[in-house]
């Protein structure tokens, strides 16, 4: 092992050597006994020009280089810096080989060295980082990085977090670096070495491994505090009893906040859920941004629920709403309660780590993929750490979904107490915090799962809080509804039996010659009948993927797939009957496959008593993905071969992707009934909230939708406390075409001329809101074009990479960009103060009357004699302007303006609604350029 590194950071002209790209500055540190002892800097003449895009990034120009020594000058000097080192550098592949081949190139060998990427051990090391980019790692962990992309500032940044990383692996318990040993020796980091030195020294020295650590059957997991007491009810407190303590000048929420200033509004809508669960009452309260509604729900929520020693059960639409609440809220409910609040997250059980299996593919490392090597060693870290062992904490690569999916929790593979992990099953502790929590939180996903599960996961709860219950229809209708496509089936048979390397059937093999039962003839017979199902799939998905490229060619998506609406006993012609068919004969492989594999398992039930607990545990998951692929292909049979007249149907494809890219959905027309009669019917009292439930400051809409009518659903409206007259304007252009008297093409380029004015006028961030992929792509590229001479970041869903989280991370990060985005981007985005000071809605936020489930609703709207329009297109547009508009004051110090381009808004009779929705904001409608000046006066 090294005792001595250099870590090393080259700035180039490009990515290759032999296209002619040459390093512009380099930087080195040397690190001597975890030191860092010496440095080396130099910018370097490359005889090139700086591409303009390298200057911006950079910061260095061609005026620093052109005196500065060439790479060939600066060889004798650097080659000693590299005897008897360890190479460290944050992306090794690219530094190293491209510093080897200039060495080259001037007629220099680099001596052979271990190589260091902190890209890799961060990844290892840190693997709840949301990123693992050099400049997010250095903010994370402290480290003074004044000038990333400059290689002295890099290579120092580096250095530190090397240090830092190898400390960490240092202090990780003995198992941990003993399960790590197999799996490092097919990593880019020379790590193997450096481990068995840590291991070395720690048997010698001995290790308080076990006071730290969880030690059990060779994995460390982090220790954790099991006693959990029952939630008391002793003296319970009752909220209002304690009411006038809350609000005293000098407790309370005083105490509670630095700077509190007193809401109305969170006062009465406390009163109001208190009241509602005390009365056994539904109610939807509508609270403003602003309102604080969150305290204002968790506090009387937690009394009550101490009060009657039950748990209230808290359900959002988001994680970052469930992330909020558990790291910002519950701090503040511990100092404002009397009493030790308990709060309990509970998901889906897919999102918890089963221990039992992950101990199980620890036992084959040879044959997994870098990337799935690379997770088993995350996990391996991320367990000294993890007190919920829940997938959400793990920034996972996306092609780790699948090695996920053979070691997350599910009931069909559970073996319960005859477990050894039972004790320490994430899910199963889960469960038990949730039963002795005051409040639950979970999922709007999870707290459906009662409509169609008999299995109960969440505790008897009879009290619960919706928040962002705008979504809960949504929410259910993706419950109920169904969906498959080929490759979800493709990873089922792979893992089956098809890949050898992988599957399951190879164990079948030795398990049968092992323990002397069963007949290795029933599993070549169910491998062939897996091959053949594949090749039928196969047959079928490309066969209704020809299918709808001839009968649509309407784009359904933000992702720009290709849908088509059908009914299955409405279609005809012979390529639908060889569809149906096809499903016939893929349904009768099902029933041989199925046979076969319970006919093999069974027989291994003679002799159960001798089979040892790991090929137990092969039998169980092989039962469990059995049944997941069975699952699968009733959920095919049934879109395919059945048609319910309450369920819309429907195929998308991606018109550019394989042609079997096919997928396959259907979803309820109308969930109220079906809320009504299982859920709300079933609980004493539900609280609604959102900042958007009302139209017009009618409440109407969402209780028909939700099945609430019946119920005597009482509803409140609190106002936000922002002053929305001084702090907002909303600014129509009159100068805009009507969208009924131009092509798409035309308007697009009219408003993106719109849009590029307003930003010239004012530089700053601007988040610009579409209802349409198709449209933001027409706009931004025409954007791009008028800013070539100006240039302003821009950001576009779907254009720029990354997920929407990262898109608005560097959004955040950016002192100006514009920033584009569809349905996704209405909602659920909080940028206070400069981050976000202009909005431009492009058009009103009607969705597409193509889209499948929306035809079906606006069809059966006018069956049952209503307007489809007005009863289900416009309210569902007039709630997303809200949530649109919502995004522009986020707090009492915001000031901005939100620009509305759709004509109809001010030229129809029903665009007064959605004004009127709003908040009490002054409306101005003038050309563009008058527009501006009252704009630029304004801000």
């Amino acid at each position: 092992m090294n005792d001595r590194f250099i870590v090393v950071d080259v700035e180039t002209t490009g990515h290759s050597v032999a296209k002619g790209d040459r390093i512009i500055q380099i930087g080195a540190v040397i690190i001597e006994n975890g030191e860092i002892v010496e440095r080396f800097a130099s910018f370097v003449n490359p005889n090139v020009d700086i591409p303009p895009f390298i200057e911006e990034l950079t910061g260095i120009t061609n005026d620093m280089v052109q005196k500065a020594p060439t790479f060939k000058e600066l060889c004798p000097e650097l080659l000693p810096l590299f005897d008897n080192v360890g190479f460290i550098a944050h992306n090794v592949p690219f530094d190293f080989s491209f510093l080897k081949k200039q060495f080259d190139l001037e007629g220099y060998q680099m001596p052979k060295m271990n190589c260091y990427d902190t890209v890799e051990l961060s990844r290892l090391l840190l693997p709840k980082e949301e990123s693992f980019k050099l400049g997010h790692l250095a903010w994370q962990l402290g480290l003074s990085h004044d000038r990333p992309h400059q290689a002295d500032s890099d290579a120092e940044v580096t250095a530190e977090l090397f240090l830092h990383l190898l400390n960490k692996l240092e202090q990780l318990p003995i198992l941990t670096l003993q399960q790590l040993i197999p799996i490092v020796r097919h990593f880019r980091s020379k790590l193997e070495p450096m481990i068995s030195s840590f291991i070395a020294t720690k048997l010698l020295h001995g290790t308080e491994d076990e006071e730290k650590f969880d030690c059990y059957r060779q994995l460390a997991l982090k220790k954790r505090n099991e006693s959990v007491e029952e939630t008391s009810s002793d003296k319970p407190v009752t909220f209002k009893d304690y009411r006038n303590d809350l609000l005293s000048e000098k407790k309370g929420l005083n105490e509670a906040f630095k700077k509190y200033e007193a809401r109305e509004g969170q006062v009465e809508m406390m009163d109001e859920v208190d009241h509602a669960f005390h009365e056994n009452e539904h109610i939807l309260i509508e609270a403003g941004t602003g309102t604080g509604k969150s305290v204002a729900y968790l506090l009387p929520a937690a009394m009550y629920a101490q009060e009657v020693n039950k748990p209230v059960v808290i359900s959002t639409q988001t994680i970052p709403l469930q992330d909020q609440l558990l790291q910002r809220d519950l701090p503040l409910l511990q100092k404002l309660l009397p009493f030790p609040v308990t709060i309990a997250l509970l998901k889906g059980r897919s999102h918890y780590l089963c221990l039992r299996k992950f101990e199980q593919a620890l036992e084959t490392v040879a044959d997994d993929t870098y990337d799935v090597r690379l997770m088993k060693a995350q996990i391996l870290v991320w367990l000294t750490e993890t007190d919920h062992g829940d997938v959400e904490e793990l920034n996972l690569s996306s092609g780790n979904r699948g090695f996920w999916f053979d070691v997350q929790s599910d009931s069909k593979s559970d073996l319960g107490k005859n477990s050894p992990w039972f004790s320490r099953c994430f899910y199963h502790r889960a469960r038990r915090r949730a039963r002795v929590a005051h409040l639950v939180i979970t999922n709007h996903a999870l707290l459906l799962t009662d409509l169609v599960r008999e299995q109960q996961i969440l505790p008897a709860y009879s009290h619960a809080v919706i928040d962002e219950a705008h979504h809960l229809v949504e929410a259910a209708s993706d419950h109920l509804g169904m969906n498959t496509d080929f490759v979800t089936f493709s990873y089922l048979l792979q893992r089956i039996g098809l890949d050898k390397d992988y599957g399951l059937f190879p164990h079948f093999e030795r398990l049968i010659n092992e323990y002397k039962v069963g007949n290795s003839h029933l599993v070549s017979e169910a491998v062939s009948h897996l091959q053949v199902m594949k090749e039928e799939l196969d047959e079928l998905f490309r066969m209704l993927n020809n299918y709808v490229a001839d009968k649509s060619k309407t784009v359904a998506s933000d992702v720009g797939r290709i849908s088509y609406r059908y009914q299955s006993f409405d279609e005809s012609g012979s390529i639908w009957n060889a569809i149906l068919e096809c499903t016939m004969r893929v349904h009768m492989f099902m029933k041989d496959i199925t046979k076969s594999l319970r006919t093999i398992i069974h027989q291994f039930g003679e002799v159960k008593d001798s089979i040892s607990y790991g090929d137990h545990g092969i039998l169980t998951d092989a039962e469990r993905l059995l049944e997941a692929l069975a699952d699968e292909e009733q959920t095919l049979y049934e879109l395919l071969l059945e048609a319910d007249p309450d369920f819309v149907y429907w195929i998308e494809i991606e018109p550019r992707g394989a042609k079997n890219a096919t997928f396959i959905y259907s979803k309820p027309i109308q969930v109220a009934e079906r809320l009504a009669d299982d859920f709300f019917a079933k609980k004493k009292s539900v609280i609604l909230t959102s900042a958007t439930l009302s139209i017009n400051g009618s409440f109407d809409y969402q209780l028909e939708k939700l099945g609430l009518f019946d119920f005597g659903t009482r509803v409140c409206t609190i106002a936000s406390p922002f002053s929305y007259q001084e702090q907002a304007k909303l600014l129509i252009p009159t100068d805009m075409p009507s969208i009924k008297d131009v092509s798409d093409k035309q308007f697009a380029m009219d408003a993106a001329i719109k849009v590029w004015r307003i930003a010239e006028r004012k530089r700053g961030k601007m988040l610009v809101l579409f209802t349409s992929y198709e449209m933001l792509k027409m706009v931004y590229e025409y954007i791009r074009d008028l800013s070539e001479m100006e240039p302003m970041p821009l950001i576009g869903q779907g254009i720029t990479s990354g997920s929407r989280a990262k898109l608005i991370k560097s959004f955040k990060q950016a002192e100006e960009a514009i920033l584009f985005g569809t349905s996704s981007f209405w909602e659920g985005i909080d940028l206070p103060g400069d981050e976000l000071t202009s909005l431009v809605i492009v058009r009103l936020p009607f969705s597409p009357p193509d889209q499948p489930l929306l035809q079906a609703q606006l069809q059966r709207a006018k069956d049952e004699g209503k307007n489809p329009f007005m009863d289900v297109s416009l309210p569902q547009a007039i709630i997303r302007f809200k949530q649109g508009f919502g995004r522009l004051i986020r707090t009492k110090e915001d000031r901005g303006c939100v620009f509305v381009l759709d004509r109809r808004i001010s030229t129809t009779r029903y665009g007064s609604g959605f004004i009127k929705s709003l908040p009490d904001v002054p409306v101005h409608e003038d050309k563009l350029e008058v527009l501006l000046d009252l704009y630029e006066d304004y801000l």
